[in-house]
């Protein structure tokens, strides 16, 4: 079997046929993926991704009354009438313990929809960095499929991604043919803390890491609303051992 090993820099660049079949890791390192880990690692039973804020509300009002938490953005605010916003240090065991989230933001759902037709979806950060390279070490296809930000390519999820095409390219075993935007991300993983070969995540200093991401777009947009502190959190590299996946046909986000 061809084995390879893709990077999309937005979900718009991979089509669905492409996806078929295949593994993809979801990316939206500030916030929506970071977010995500934190609200399962807190106890939440699972997390619902929608398009839309009216389709969160409607999703919401099924569930009997406490069963259920919405959380989301848009443009990086917390949306009117919804109990969370898009800070992963909001989702904690006292706000979502033992409830199903139901969640809308402008980039990472978006990204999660794109991937239904591949055969596994995983939601990948830096906090869970080893975790996800470990669940991808004996896979042959491999979609790594960055959210971006309201359109636009972004620095912080295309560095995660380039972290995972090297740790995979140098450990793996297996003989990945690269496209030109893993190529590209791995180059600028490499070139970022100015190493031959990325050492592995445990040796980066996270406020090394953060000083980068504060420099993407989706960074400079979270510090213009006040959240500066959501880059730091995004930056604590291993800090969790789950791996989320999206069950497909019901289109919900678990812990396996």
């Amino acid at each position: 079997m061809k084995c390879f090993l893709n990077v999309f820099a937005l979900p718009s660049l991979v089509s669905p046929d492409e996806l078929a079949g295949s593994t993809a890791v979801v990316i939206d390192i500030l916030r929506a993926s970071t977010t995500m880990i934190h609200a399962l690692e807190a106890g939440a039973s699972a997390i619902v991704p929608c398009l839309e804020v009216e389709e969160a509300r409607e999703v919401a009002s099924r569930f009997p009354p406490g069963e259920a938490v919405l959380g989301g953005e848009r443009k990086g605010i917390r949306i009117d009438g919804f109990d969370l916003a898009n800070s992963p240090t909001e989702y904690t065991p006292a706000s979502v313990g033992g409830r199903t989230v139901v969640f809308t933001t402008t980039n990472g759902t978006r990204a999660l929809s794109r991937c239904r037709t591949a055969a596994t979806v995983y939601i990948g950060a830096f906090v869970n960095a080893t975790a996800v390279a470990r669940r991808l070490m004996a896979v042959e296809q491999i979609h790594l499929v960055c959210a971006g930000t309201a359109g636009q390519y972004s620095r912080d999820d295309v560095l995660f991604a380039g972290m995972l095409v090297e740790r995979l390219q140098r450990l793996s075993g297996l003989p990945y043919q690269l496209n030109v935007q893993a190529l590209t991300a791995r180059e600028n993983w490499v070139s970022s803390f100015a190493v031959p070969y990325a050492t592995g995540a445990e040796t980066l200093d996270p406020d090394l890491l953060a000083a980068e991401l504060r420099k993407s777009v989706a960074g400079r947009n979270v510090v213009a609303i006040g959240r500066e502190e959501d880059i730091q959190t995004a930056a604590q590299i291993d800090r969790f051992t789950s791996v989320p996946q999206l069950d497909i046909p019901s289109f919900r986000v678990r812990l396996p």
